[in-house]
């Protein structure tokens, strides 16, 4: 039986520049900076794929009362059998371990949840049989119910709502979840079984993250059904034997940077080297704007991009995500739909060195902004700048975009 679990909060600090969720204090600034959580749409935009699959609308789905599932199955056009309500008025990570103990309780096969790694350490300590461990303690496999091929317990799906995700137990977008979950209904219904996985639980400390100390740590694991092209892969860390090799791809991104033009460095290990080759200071994970070889904005917000580019030329320069492909969506959120429409017909500067496209093995570059349509403008094939005068066109593909889940 299909279940769903929301952490009402996840992913609000992304468009705020916050590059996470986590704390009642971060959510409240992310707030005050004009940010919205994105959970609940996103897990909408699943369901309702499931509901559009014949027979899947005279399915109850399994749920936690109100903002944390509640209110998207119905939303979706599904009929929600609540099994779990939050502690108080605000909910907690306590309050999404228990409803995954209930959901499991309750019969569940498949929990999907909406967040991003946080939200998968609180789900995978409601399935585990041992106690997840907590930032800053030793890393150690956490046991949950089975590891085999093809999964007889309860698996586990995120749907993509998160600031950071570097787990691979995500689709790739919230409408490739809705698929899975529905193939994995229609298996069931007809006594076959889809692919299962067990795949890492990783998660940041966000203060140390925020002070540029990237280190994610193993939390555990969970069985996750896996089809080529809707499950994300890890993220993966670029080696020292290919830092060379980001050197020379920043060094032909400068060299291609045009006078007047704004130009919105994201996150990341390439755009710190790009930033380096420039002279400038870079804001760790955050968005800088460079205009004429200085830094005219630093740490912006979705609104502050806003305001940028309504004074000249702009353009947002982003690179790939070792592993995953993702150029959008993963964890730069602040290249919202709403700035990538008021950039130009070429709104990207893509930087990678050679290697990373690579490592892809064929898969397509992905783009996950939330909006369909700005996806589908953004689909194709992309310029990646990779040294001094070296590039190469890449497919890039839209998973909200009907078929593009199937991409290899």
């Amino acid at each position: 039986m299909l279940a769903l679990v929301v952490n009402p909060v996840a992913g609000v600090g992304g468009p705020a520049g916050l590059a996470g969720s986590d704390g009642a204090d971060v959510q409240l600034e992310a707030a005050e900076r004009g940010s919205h959580p994105r959970a609940a749409e996103r897990a909408r935009l699943a369901l309702e794929v499931v509901a559009a699959t014949a027979g899947a609308s005279r399915q109850s789905v399994l749920t936690a009362a109100g903002p944390m599932g509640e209110d998207a199955v119905r939303a979706a056009g599904l009929e929600p059998r609540v099994v779990s309500r939050p502690s108080g008025e605000t909910t907690s990570p306590a309050d999404t371990t228990a409803a995954v103990r209930a959901l499991v309780s309750a019969g569940a096969t498949l929990v999907l949840f909406a967040g991003g790694d946080g939200t998968a350490r609180d789900v995978a300590a409601g399935l585990a049989t041992e106690p997840v461990p907590s930032v800053g303690t030793a890393m150690r496999r956490v046991p949950v119910a089975g590891a085999d091929e093809r999964h007889g317990g309860t698996a586990a799906l995120g749907i993509p709502a998160g600031v950071k995700m570097y787990s691979p137990v995500f689709a790739v977008s919230p409408r490739a979840a809705g698929a899975l979950a529905a193939a994995w209904a229609a298996a069931s219904e007809s006594g076959g079984a889809l692919p299962v996985q067990e795949r890492e639980v990783l998660d940041l400390d966000e203060t140390a993250m925020r002070r540029a100390r990237v280190e994610p740590r193993l939390f555990g694991t969970m069985p996750v059904p896996y089809i080529v092209g809707r499950t994300q892969s890890r993220k993966a860390a670029t080696p020292a034997s290919e830092h060379a090799a980001v050197a020379a791809a920043a060094r032909g991104a400068a060299r291609a940077m045009r006078p007047g033009v704004r130009y919105l460095l994201g996150p990341g290990g390439t755009m710190a080297e790009l930033a380096r080759e420039l002279g400038v200071a870079k804001t760790p994970l955050g968005v800088d704007v460079v205009l004429d070889g200085r830094v005219v904005r630093a740490g912006a917000s979705e609104h502050d991009l806003v305001d940028e580019i309504s004074r000249g030329p702009a353009k947002a320069v982003v690179s790939v995500i070792g592993g995953q492909g993702f150029l959008l969506g993963r964890g730069n959120q602040q290249f919202s739909a709403r700035v990538l429409r008021l950039l130009d017909d070429d709104p990207l500067v893509v930087v990678a060195p050679e290697q990373k496209l690579i490592d892809l093995g064929g898969r397509p570059l992905l783009v996950d902004t939330g909006d369909p349509r700005v996806d589908a403008r953004l689909a194709g094939f992309a310029r990646v700048i990779t040294g001094p005068g070296a590039s190469s066109f890449y497919p890039v593909h839209a998973p909200e975009i009907e078929g593009e889940g199937h991409a290899p």
